[in-house]
C-alpha cells in the first residue's frame, strides 16, 4: 500500500495537553482489532521500562512499528533519541498518535503503511533502531525481514507473544529450538530481557509476552549466504521428525552432510548454529546441490 506521511503545523501559542493515555483509545475510536493483531499497552512506568531496555539512545535514530495509542511512542520521546519515526497502517491510530506531533514537530515522523511492504532501513540514518511491541500475526515475518538486513541496525528491542521470544533465544536440543532461533542467533547477540504479563494488555491476550533484545554483529553474511541458510534451515525443519539424511534431500542430502562431516542420522534440533552455518557454506560452494531459491 502507499505510503503517507502525516504532519502538523505546530499552531502558535500554547498547545493544548494531550489527551491522557488510558483515554486515548476511547477518544480514538480506537478498539483492538484480532485481524491486526492489537494489544495496546496502557501501563506508563511498565511502557517507559520496555522503552529503557534499548540502552540509551542519544544520537539513535528509532524506529516504531504499530504504536497504536502511542504509549510506547512517548516514552521513546521522553528519551534522548534524535527522532523517532512511526509505522502504523491503522488510520484510527494514525490519528492518535498524530496528536503528539505538535508537541515534537522536530523529532516525531509518522507514516501510515504496512511495516512488511517498507523498507524502514531506507527511511532514516544510521545509527538505527527499532523498538516495538509488534503485533502478534505479523512478528515472526517482520523479524526474519530485519536479519537479512541485520548489518543496517545497531540493535532490535521487540515484543512478542513468550512463545516465540523463547524460540528465539532457544538452545539447541529444546523444545523451542528451530528456523527463527538458528537465524537470529546466527547474526546476532539475543537477549530474553522481560517477561510481560497478559493483564498489563488492553485487551488482554491469551497468553504472556516478552522483550527480545536482539543485538546484530558486526560482521554479517553476505547476501546469497543468507538465502543459502534460509534454505537450509527451512528443509531441515520443515521436517524436523526426519533425520537429516531425509530433510536434507532437496539441499544435498547425505552428500552435503558427509562434505561437513554431519552424521545423516541426527535430526536438526541437535545441530549447533555453526554447523547450520557449514552446511550453507557447503551448499553454496556446490551449484548442483543448491537449488534455486522458493
Amino acid at each position: 500500500m502507499p505510503e503517507l506521511e502525516h504532519e502538523t503545523q505546530n499552531a502558535p501559542g500554547r498547545l493544548p495537553p494531550l489527551t491522557p493515555l488510558r483515554e486515548v483509545v476511547g477518544a480514538y475510536g480506537l478498539d483492538a482489532r484480532k485481524s491486526l493483531g492489537q494489544h495496546f499497552l496502557l501501563d506508563a512506568n511498565l511502557i517507559a521500562r520496555i522503552a529503557r531496555q534499548a540502552g540509551d539512545l542519544a544520537g539513535r535514530h528509532v524506529i516504531e512499528v504499530g504504536p497504536g495509542p502511542g504509549g510506547l511512542t512517548r516514552a521513546l520521546l521522553d528519551t534522548a533519541a534524535t527522532s523517532v519515526t512511526a509505522i502504523e497502517v491503522d488510520s484510527r491510530a494514525v490519528r492518535a498518535v498524530t496528536e503528539l506531533q505538535a508537541h515534537h514537530p522536530d523529532r516525531l515522523r509518522i507514516i501510515e503503511a504496512d511495516a512488511l511492504a517498507v523498507d524502514l532501513a531506507a527511511l532514516v540514518p544510521a545509527p538505527r533502531q527499532i523498538i516495538a511491541n509488534l503485533p502478534y500475526n505479523i512478528g515472526s515475518p517482520l523479524l526474519v525481514g530485519w536479519l537479512r538486513q541485520a548489518s543496517q541496525w545497531e540493535r532490535l528491542s521487540l515484543m512478542f507473544q513468550e512463545e516465540v521470544a523463547q524460540r528465539i533465544c532457544a538452545a539447541p536440543d529444546t523444545d523451542g529450538y528451530g528456523r527463527l532461533g538458528v537465524l537470529a542467533q546466527w547474526v546476532a547477540q539475543c537477549e530474553f530481557r522481560l517477561r510481560v504479563p497478559p493483564q498489563a494488555f488492553s485487551p488482554p491476550p491469551k497468553v504472556h509476552s516478552a522483550i527480545v533484545v536482539i543485538t546484530p554483529h558486526v560482521s554479517q553474511p553476505p547476501p546469497e549466504l543468507f538465502r543459502a541458510m534460509e534454505r537450509m534451515t527451512a528443509a531441515a525443519f520443515g521436517q524436523r521428525r526426519k533425520m537429516l539424511r531425509g530433510s536434507l534431500k532437496s539441499v544435498g542430502g547425505e552428500k552435503l552432510l558427509a562434505r561437513v562431516g554431519i552424521d545423516g542420522a541426527r535430526r536438526a534440533e541437535t545441530l549447533t548454529v555453526a554447523e547450520f552455518d557449514q552446511l550453507a557454506r557447503a551448499s553454496l560452494a556446490s551449484p548442483s546441490n543448491d537449488p534455486t531459491p522458493p
